[in-house]
């Protein structure tokens, strides 16, 4: 700011806006000069100006002086010791399964430690990973803050110290490799190395061997030492003169046959003439032609294909590619998983020994060669099948938050009925700790669960019968995270209050069943349970499953009060919306029996359900898991028998003796490369010792009829402008519509949670319409719920009478071959005399030449 020379004194600067001081400041001049200077942060606005006031030691006057403004530049400093530079120093292009040599150093020298990574560049794109900046997040700028945590629950897990579930069970049996192995289709490059030390000035090379891989990977190499940190990276491609890809579907099935498309690049314009060949192991079968030359007059690719026969068998299918020209040879191996798409068939056959009886039968192995399966099954209860009954929930392709729990609710409990092998603890530990994984994912907003993942509305039976599982799971030790269970006990209880008879589908057996859970949990509704218990209309299957929470809260003599004068067996089944069936909610009085310790009273029921069990009929999952549950934890709370004492031998081995309290025995037979399984069976015990011999597999393709109940089913292929074709014989490449008619006839009224069923050719590949945006598919409103897989659809809907409902797959025939296309089928998931199928047939996928 200028001043006239002939002020001499302080002055007062300030800041205007109209009449509006923005800021003032005091300044003086000094040693007589005529100018001073003054700084401010203020931002300037519009139509500001700088007004002085001079203040001389006698007399105040104000002027309008002439103002000088300066722009002021922030700048950012950086200390540059926090800063490291590391280098990467490598060949510009690499060669597949060739060494190569990174070498690393510190562009001033200075010693650090250091990591590196080689990866994919495609598989960095798919997240669009970018290398680390360890500088950017140390030295990032923060607002002021305070931050705390509490990890409480993660140490301890539950507020009750129960220090049983702090670790998860299983140790390191989790590491293990799995029994059945899967075919690994894609095996990107993915290399670490190090931590490495790094002197002053030096530079370290590293080396390792680029795997079969041809595209382009990207070098990082991130650095830091005494709170200084530095990254870089250098992207590189990989390739060499010569070089060959083949490809796969994602699956084959038995009987398939594949052409194989093997790509030959040639980057050298000195190669002329490749020979390919090719070699597939005992799954994929070539025939005579299994090498050919191909010539290339110029640098360029060239596909040629080799044709494939799928083995009657299954595992990984595996196919190894070798071109050679001169001195350069190029190999490329490819895996498929050959899957039979068929439903596991199961038989039993059984017997009654009696003390000191023997029994010998041989049986024949059944389905296909790979999917044989062969166990023995011994009790001294009545027979439940148990384990064709577990087989089939375990095994139950649809995963609503009913099937989810019933999978592996059961599985909780089998240990209190036989022995099991570590490798059998270890699996259901793996088991059930999945599943409670799994229904976390059916979790909704309110605490409730969803019938299906991502769903915004709770189911009431899902709900109560999930978090049934859990509570249960908890008192086994299982690790259940505390929040979840919080939610879920916030909304049952929220929901306990609220009931009302007149709410919809919401009958008396759900509000039962949810006081139940809380009674289980803990924290019973005393006052909606009594509330219930004065209703005079309540059901039979509401009043035991009162009466069970009524025992969980040790209110035992209220209880028996109740069922007094009720009778034993269910008559007529729950309500369909919630699942029931007569079988399930004997179950559930079978439960309640066990409960109150009334084991006498509930031997003839406990007879009832286990008959019903071991009989060769349909049952739902609901119906299954519940019975298996009811009889397990009625049998193996108390002891119902004298134990089991017998001997067996299984076609030549050593003779087994068992001698154990448990009333079950479950052995699985060893059936691989063996026709024929001989079982001996002695009864060395004083009572009545029930055997069965249970065989599954999967039968071979062509072996289904199509089938009509209470559904009309139709499949018709259109091409993308909606014209009919035939999917016996299309042409490689077609984008084509697989649409689907289902019509309710009318005959039995709402048809509830039905379960359309399409499994594809393998050379035909599903386009996903969530992410291609395709024209035409139908709009998720159609359905209740969609699940894609690699070569299968599965959607769930509901269909009221006389209603149509049709749905589109879009599909492209990718790969030429001859495939087999399975049934389509739709059926009621929890009603066996509602469903429809049409055959299967062989279809062709030709390449135009």
């Amino acid at each position: 700011v200028n001043i006239p020379a002939s002020t001499n004194g302080r002055a007062l600067v300030s800041v205007e806006n109209g009449s509006k001081v923005i800021a003032s400041y005091w300044v003086e001049t000094k040693n007589g000069t005529n100018t001073f200077e003054f700084t401010t942060t203020r931002e300037m606005v519009p139509n500001a100006y700088v007004n002085t006031t001079l203040l001389q030691p006698h007399a105040q006057t104000k002027n309008d002086l002439p103002i000088r403004l300066y722009g002021v530049v922030p700048i950012n400093v950086t200390d540059p010791s926090t800063k490291l530079s590391p280098e990467i120093n490598m060949a510009s292009v690499l060669e597949p399964e060739s060494e190569v040599s990174v070498v690393v150093s510190e562009a001033n020298g200075t010693p650090m430690t250091y990591t590196i990574a080689v990866v994919d560049e495609g598989l960095l794109d798919i997240t669009r990973f970018q290398t680390p900046n360890p500088w950017n997040t140390f030295f990032a700028r923060q607002a002021l803050g305070v931050k705390t945590w509490d990890v409480y629950e993660d140490v301890i897990g539950a507020f009750d110290g129960d220090l049983s579930r702090l670790l998860a069970l299983g140790g390191d049996g989790s590491g293990a490799k799995p029994a059945k192995v899967k075919a690994n289709r894609f095996k990107p490059v993915v290399v670490h190395l190090g931590p490495f030390q790094l002197q002053k000035g030096e530079k370290a090379t590293h080396r390792f061997t680029m795997p079969n891989y041809v595209g382009s990977v990207r070098t990082m190499v991130i650095a830091g030492r005494d709170g200084a940190y530095g990254k870089t990276e250098i992207a590189t491609p990989v390739r060499k003169p010569l070089m060959v890809l083949g490809t796969m579907p994602r699956v084959v099935g038995p009987g398939e046959k594949i052409k194989l498309p093997v790509n030959v690049f040639v980057l050298d314009p000195a190669i002329k003439d490749v020979e390919v060949s090719v070699k597939g192991n005992a799954l994929l079968k070539i025939g005579n032609n299994a090498k050919r030359s191909i010539r290339f007059d110029e640098i360029g690719d060239q596909i040629i294909d080799f044709e494939f026969e799928v083995a009657e068998a299954l595992g990984v299918g595996k196919v190894e590619i070798t071109a050679k020209s001169g001195r350069e040879t190029a190999t490329f191996e490819v895996e498929v998983q050959v899957r039979n798409p068929n439903p596991m068939v199961t038989d039993v056959s059984e017997v009654v020994l009696q003390a000191g009886e023997n029994w010998t039968e041989s049986f024949e192995q059944m389905g296909m060669t790979g999917t044989n399966e062969m166990s023995l099954e011994l009790s001294v209860i009545p027979p439940i099948n148990l384990g064709k009954r577990l087989a089939y929930l375990m095994r139950y392709p649809h995963g609503c938050i009913e099937q989810t729990t019933s999978a592996i609710f059961p599985q909780l409990f089998l240990g209190d009925i036989t022995e099991l092998s570590a490798q059998e603890q270890l699996k259901i530990q793996k088991n059930v700790s999945g599943g409670v994984i799994q229904i976390q994912k059916f979790q909704t907003a309110l605490g409730g669960f969803a019938y299906w993942p991502g769903q915004s509305d709770d189911n009431d039976w899902g709900t109560n019968y999930g978090g049934h599982f859990l509570l249960e799971a908890k008192d086994k030790g299982y690790f259940i995270p505390s929040k979840l269970l919080q939610q879920w006990t916030k909304y049952q209880r929220k929901r306990a209050r609220s009931w009302s008879r007149y709410s919809g589908y919401n009958d008396d057996v759900v509000q039962a069943y949810r006081l139940y859970t809380l009674a289980k949990a803990q924290a019973p509704e005393l006052g909606a349970m009594n509330r219930l218990r004065e209703d005079k209309t309540l059901s039979l299957a509401a009043k035991w499953r009162l009466a069970g929470a009524y025992a969980l809260v040790g209110r035992t003599q209220v209880a028996k009060e109740m069922i007094n004068d009720l009778p034993l067996e269910s008559v007529k089944k729950t309500n369909y919306y919630y699942y029931g069936s007569r079988l399930r909610d004997n179950a559930m009085i079978l439960e309640t029996l066990g409960l109150l310790g009334m084991q006498k009273e509930g031997l003839t029921l406990l007879r009832s359900v286990a008959k019903a069990l071991s009989e060769d009929r349909w049952m739902s999952t609901q119906t299954t898991a519940y019975g298996l549950l009811s009889v397990i934890k009625f049998v193996g709370g108390d002891d119902m028998s004298d134990g089991l004492e017998a001997s067996y031998q299984i076609n030549k081995a050593a003779t087994q003796q068992l001698n154990t309290a448990k009333p079950i025995v479950l052995v699985n037979a060893q059936v691989k490369g063996i026709e024929k399984t001989a079982f001996k069976v002695e009864n060395e015990g004083k009572g009545v010792l029930f055997v069965r011999v249970l065989r599954r597999g999967q039968p071979l393709a062509g072996q289904e009829k199509a089938s009509a109940n209470g559904l009309k089913l139709s499949v018709t292929y259109t091409d993308r402008s909606g014209n009919v074709i035939d999917p016996a014989a299309l042409s490689q490449g077609t984008d084509f519509f697989a649409e689907v008619s289902v019509y309710n006839s009318g005959t039995k009224g709402v048809y509830k949670d039905l379960a359309l069923s399409q499994i594809f050719p393998s050379g035909w590949e599903i386009l996903n319409d969530r992410l291609n945006e395709l024209p035409g598919a139908v709009a998720k409103d159609n359905y209740d719920y969609r699940d894609i897989r690699d070569d299968r659809v599965y959607t769930y809907f509901d269909l009221r009478p006389s209603e149509q409902k049709k749905f589109k797959v879009a599909l492209n025939a990718t790969y030429a071959g001859q495939y087999y296309l399975p049934t389509v089928k739709v059926e009621a998931m929890y009603d066996d005399t509602v469903g429809a199928r049409t055959t299967g047939q062989w279809v062709n996928v030709k390449r135009d030449n």
